[in-house]
């Protein structure tokens, strides 16, 4: 879900740009069709209905909660239909920022997808300019910010950059509770044993038939 908040409407954008040979040709003519009266270039409704979006998103938060949602979702509906029928947006970009918009909701800390709304707006302008390359360059230029940020001293992408591989167990796929012998050597404190060793369950040892 990250992964389609940040990059949905860029990839979008990009390819109908710069990009339309990496659509299937029933695909493409569909796109076009729906974005043949449309005055504004890709890159600008993208910019007009992430606007609209996210200025509808704060409205609903700020209303009382049983008005709130309605005036957020019943907004959305009526100004994406109105702006399709009046020839300002393509309804394919009405569906992908709903998508995107979704996505960002499912985020499970409200701070965090706060964070990656607010880097869709550069990875928008990058990729109205460069096409996929500028896709490519944003996500490299995020990449190196997050390698050189800290937490209290820790790196921000630890244990993967830098790598360490005895504290990999805890990561994609968490290990047994008691593989995980020692706390990460990244840690302040002096002592990093985790569990001691021997922990590991094993079966009965009763009698024996």
């Amino acid at each position: 879900m990250i992964i389609t908040t940040l990059f949905l409407p860029s990839l979008y954008v990009a390819i109908t740009t710069f990009h339309p040979q990496l659509l299937p040709t029933n695909f493409l003519l569909s796109i076009t069709s729906a974005r043949e009266g449309v005055p504004f270039p890709a890159v600008i409704e993208a910019f007009m209905m992430e606007f609209l979006f996210e200025g509808l998103r704060e409205a609903g938060i700020r209303l009382p909660r049983p008005s709130g949602s309605a005036v957020s979702i019943v907004g959305a509906l009526v100004i994406g239909q109105a702006a399709v029928q009046a020839g300002i947006v393509s309804a394919p970009m009405v569906i992908v920022v709903s998508l995107t918009g979704i996505a960002s909701l499912i985020t499970p800390r409200y701070s965090m997808g706060v964070g990656f709304r607010m880097l869709r707006f550069p990875m928008l302008l990058f990729s109205g300019m460069f096409g996929l390359y500028g896709v490519t360059m944003g996500s490299l230029f995020l990449l190196i910010h997050l390698t050189n940020l800290e937490s209290f001293g820790v790196p921000y992408l630890s244990p993967i950059a830098p790598l360490s591989r005895t504290e990999l167990k805890d990561v994609l796929i968490r290990a047994p509770r008691w593989n995980m012998h020692t706390l990460p050597l990244s840690g302040s404190t002096q002592n990093h044993l985790r569990f001691p060793k021997g922990q590991k369950p094993g079966g009965f040892q009763g009698d024996e038939a």
